[in-house]
């Protein structure tokens, strides 16, 4: 990896790309420290104590708890992003046509993902605000009112914009995947919060056998997260590649190749969709806090989307389970492929082209994606309960969720840095 960026760094054009994104990042991180105005400063803390601003912390690098103009982060955009595939499901016909038409349908999708990101901001915003306003004994609105709710909401929906058009200047002109690539920066950031926390629960004023019961348990968790990352990095490599022969009528094509499939064909979006998913209806009941907060019903709710409890943790691994199925098929559409691989003059050997090319397909993405979504849920439920196990901080529970996170997207880069090279390396040697 290292040797990569060295490389890198020698090349002008990929200078530039590294250079723009931490440019972009640097920024974002500057924004992170903007607070709202109208906000009480006094009450952050008692706000970022809350389940819900872990799990958006996570994603906003540490935004919401300074309550700043990236609060919100690009949540409300991988909301948005979630409704809209879903809808792409023979659900909304008209998005169902948009997702057949090429590069024009995608565009118009993309529009439509971010007018619902506007409205998913703005909603959010004012409810969290809202919430935590009603939660903390320290008010954290100044002057709560209409007038100031509506700013607030409408400097939120801002930032979150302002980070999704900060995403796609680094997907167009950086590395990496932008949104992802913001997420991948706000988590790095909140690293050396994550270990401070630890080490004043486990060493600060601890004397004697406490003391070395604290470094034992330090060492241990250092240990699994040396593990974690070696059999993270392990399964993201690894890859099922399918065998493709091709007819004689394509005398350009080599005889035979193969199409490789990830083993964790979804990535790591399922995990930033399950979060991302827990943390809307948070948003929305925290609204009812000050009026129905002793109501059965609004007790029931908030204990199902907290991941705090057992079902709120259940919930969240249910839905990377089901994300990871849906993204897969997502990602790999079985019955574009058979059709491309139709087109091309291509076979999977001993496979029929047509229909039972995708039926072979589709049965070959669920067994993997089966072995995917077991591998994402344990990854991300084996912290949770020795969070909830052992009273630990929320942010070391989600620990599981942004070591997939960052080893998903810092393979990416290193993939596309390598890409981007072995190019620069083609186009000299047809030069000469």
């Amino acid at each position: 990896m290292f040797t990569t960026m060295k490389n890198a760094f020698k090349v002008k054009d990929i200078r530039k790309k590294i250079m723009f994104t931490l440019f972009v990042l640097v920024v974002y991180r500057l924004g992170a420290f903007i607070t709202v105005p109208g906000i009480n400063a006094a009450a952050l803390q008692e706000v970022a104590s809350t389940g819900l601003a872990s799990i958006m912390n996570t994603f906003s690098g540490g935004g919401l708890s300074n309550y700043s103009l990236f609060a919100m982060g690009v949540s409300p955009y991988i909301t948005a992003q979630i409704v809209v595939q879903l809808l792409q499901m023979d659900i909304v016909p008209k998005f169902v046509e948009w997702s057949k038409q090429g590069e024009v349908g995608r565009r118009k999708l993309n529009q439509a993902t971010r007018w619902l990101t506007i409205v998913l901001g703005f909603i959010q915003s004012i409810g969290i605000t809202a919430g935590f306003n009603a939660l903390s004994t320290l008010k954290l609105v100044n002057n709560p009112g209409l007038k100031t709710y509506l700013m607030i909401g409408l400097i939120l929906t801002a930032g979150t914009m302002l980070a999704t058009w900060m995403g796609d200047m680094i997907t167009e002109r950086g590395l990496g995947n932008g949104v992802s690539m913001l997420i991948f920066a706000g988590i790095i950031a909140q690293m050396p919060t994550g270990i401070s926390e630890m080490w004043n629960d486990q060493i600060s004023g601890a004397s004697g056998s406490e003391l070395w019961m604290g470094i034992g348990f330090i060492a241990l968790v250092a240990v699994a997260l040396l593990v974690i990352v070696t059999f993270v990095t392990w399964v993201q490599q690894a890859e099922r590649r399918l065998p493709i022969q091709y007819t004689r009528r394509t005398t350009a094509a080599p005889e035979s190749s193969y199409l490789p499939l990830k083993i964790n064909v979804a990535g790591v979006i399922p995990v930033i969709f399950a979060g991302s998913f827990v943390s809307t209806p948070q948003t929305i009941l925290m609204a009812f806090q000050q009026n129905h907060g002793d109501d059965r019903w609004y007790q029931i709710m908030t204990n199902i989307f907290n991941m705090q409890t057992t079902s709120g943790t259940s919930l969240y691994i249910l839905l990377i389970v089901l994300f990871t199925f849906f993204y897969a098929f997502v990602q790999v559409n079985p019955e574009k492929l058979a059709e491309n691989l139709q087109k091309q003059g291509s076979y999977i050997p001993g496979v029929w082209p047509g229909k039972a090319t995708q039926s072979f397909v589709s049965s070959l993405l669920m067994r993997l994606s089966t072995v995917g979504a077991l591998f994402l849920g344990v990854i991300s439920l084996i912290p949770l309960l020795a969070s909830n196990i052992w009273n630990l901080s929320q942010s070391i529970g989600l620990g599981g969720t942004s070591l997939l996170i960052i080893v998903q997207i810092a393979l990416d880069v290193i993939r596309q840095l390598n890409g981007l090279m072995m190019k620069r390396e083609y186009i000299g040697f047809i030069r000469e």
